[in-house]
C-alpha cells in the first residue's frame, strides 16, 4: 500500500483533529492563491472577456472529467455545475422518462432525505399514479421488481456509512427494467467507484466533501455515454443548450453530457475546486481506501477499549462501510459539541449519531490516537454535561 498522507497540502489549524471532513473538507493550500489569481488577474482585468480567454466556460467539462477519474467515469461523460441538489432532480427527472409505462421511484430510508424530498416533488408534479416507495437499506434488493421505474440510492450511508455494493445491486435493478441513479456524495473522494463498470444510467455527487472544493461548491452528473445524446435534461437551462449563444426561443439540447448543464458556471468556486483536484494527482483510491480502512479499524478498536459508553453504529465490517464511522450516545450532541471544544472535530446527525470522517490524506494514527484519547476525557469525565453544549446550532 503506497503512502497517500499529503498533509502538507492542506491547511489545518493549530491544535485541530478534523474528523469531518465527510461533511466539509478542508482547504488544499493552493486554493486561495488559484482564487485570488481568478479574481484579480482574471475577473479584474479580463472582465467579460475572461469567458473566453481565461477558459471559464470549458471549466465545468474540465472539472468534471479530474473527477470522472476518481470515479471510474469515461472522460466527456461527467460535468460540474449548480447543487447536488439540482443534480438529483435531472438524473431522476430524466430517468423516469425513460421508463414511461411504469410509475414506481424506490430508495431507502437511509438515504439522505434532500434526495427524498427531491423526489416527493418530482411525483407530486408528475402525478398520473406516479409515487415513492421506500424501505429499509437491508431490503432494497428484495423491493426491485417490474413495477419499479428508477432505484435511486447513495452509496454510503450518511448516517452510519453502511455502504451498498454498487454493481450488484445495478445488475438486480436492470435485470427487472429498471434504470439506476447512485449519488456518490460520500463516495467520490472516499473509496474507489467504478461507473463504468458498475454500467448504471446516472450518478450525481457534491464536492464540497471529500474532493475538498469549498462550502458550496458545485455538484456533479454522470450520463452512461451511450445514453449521453438521449437522455432528456428536465432543467433545459441555456447552457444545456446546443448552442447558446444562437439565442433560440425554443431548446435544443446540447451533445452529449453538456446538455446536462443549466446556469451559468459558479467561477470562483469551480476555480477553487480546479485547484483542489491537483491534490489527487498521482493518487490510487485503492491506496486511500486501505489507508481510510486502516484508521477505522483503529479508531473502532480504541474507542471501544477506552469510551464503553459510545456504540458503534456503523457496520463492524469495514467492506461494508465507506469511510466513516458513527457512534451512538444519547446525549451525542452536547458530547460532539465538547469534543470541538476541546480540537476534536467531527458532528453530529439525529437521534444520536456522533459522526467520524476518516480522510487518510490529511490523518494519521498519531492523530486517531489522540483523538480517543480526547474523547475518554470527554465522556469518562462527563465534560458533555454543560448546559452550553446542548443548546442546538443550526447547523450540527
Amino acid at each position: 500500500m503506497a503512502d497517500v498522507l499529503r498533509k502538507e497540502r492542506f491547511i489545518l489549524p493549530e491544535g485541530v483533529i478534523y474528523l469531518d471532513g465527510n461533511s466539509l473538507g478542508p482547504m488544499p493550500v493552493d486554493v486561495p492563491a488559484r482564487v485570488s489569481g481568478v479574481m484579480n488577474e482574471e475577473w479584474a482585468q479580463m472582465l467579460i472577456r475572461g469567458w473566453n480567454k481565461a477558459g471559464w466556460m470549458a471549466m465545468p467539462s474540465d472539472v468534471g472529467n479530474a473527477v470522472g477519474r476518481l470515479i471510474g467515469a469515461p472522460e466527456g461523460s461527467v460535468v460540474m455545475g449548480d447543487t447536488l441538489s439540482i443534480k438529483v432532480y435531472q438524473a431522476l427527472a430524466s430517468a423516469v422518462k425513460m421508463r414511461p409505462d411504469r410509475r414506481v421511484i424506490l430508495s431507502d430510508t437511509g438515504n439522505f432525505p434532500s434526495d427524498l424530498y427531491i423526489a416527493e416533488g418530482l411525483v407530486g408534479l408528475l402525478e398520473q399514479g406516479y409515487a415513492l416507495k421506500t424501505v429499509e437499506p437491508e431490503a432494497v434488493a428484495e423491493a426491485i421488481d417490474d413495477t419499479i421505474a428508477v432505484v435511486m440510492l447513495t452509496e454510503v450511508d450518511y448516517r452510519t456509512g453502511r455502504k451498498h455494493e454498487m454493481k450488484p445491486m445495478t445488475e438486480l435493478a436492470h435485470a427487472a427494467g429498471a434504470v439506476v441513479v447512485w449519488d456518490l456524495a460520500h463516495s467520490a473522494g472516499a473509496l474507489p467507484v467504478d461507473l463504468a463498470g458498475s454500467n448504471c444510467e446516472f450518478a450525481v455527487g457534491c464536492t464540497y466533501k471529500y474532493l475538498n472544493g469549498g462550502p458550496g461548491a458545485p455538484g456533479f452528473i454522470y450520463v452512461r455515454p451511450d445514453l449521453a445524446d438521449a437522455a432528456e435534461p428536465a432543467l433545459s437551462g441555456w447552457l444545456g443548450h446546443r448552442a447558446p449563444f444562437d439565442f433560440d426561443l425554443n431548446y435544443t439540447p446540447g451533445r452529449g453530457i453538456e446538455r446536462m448543464r443549466v446556469g451559468t458556471p459558479p467561477i470562483l468556486q469551480m476555480a477553487a475546486l480546479q485547484e483542489a483536484m491537483k491534490v489527487w494527482e498521482g493518487v490510487d483510491m485503492q491506496d486511500v481506501r486501505a489507508a481510510s480502512i486502516a484508521l477505522q479499524e483503529q479508531f473502532i478498536e480504541e474507542v471501544e477499549r477506552d469510551v464503553p459508553q459510545l456504540t458503534l453504529a456503523s457496520p463492524r465490517d469495514s467492506a461494508k462501510r465507506g469511510s466513516q464511522v458513527s457512534f451512538r450516545f444519547e446525549q451525542g450532541y452536547a458530547a460532539m459539541q465538547a469534543l470541538i471544544d476541546r480540537g476534536v472535530i467531527g458532528d453530529f446527525r439525529a437521534p444520536d449519531i456522533m459522526r467520524f470522517g476518516f480522510t487518510p490524506l490529511y490523518l494519521d494514527a498519531g492523530d486517531v490516537s489522540a483523538a480517543v484519547a480526547v474523547i475518554r476525557d470527554v465522556m469518562v469525565n462527563k465534560l458533555w454535561d454543560d448546559e452550553a453544549y446542548k443548546v442546538r446550532n443550526r447547523v450540527t
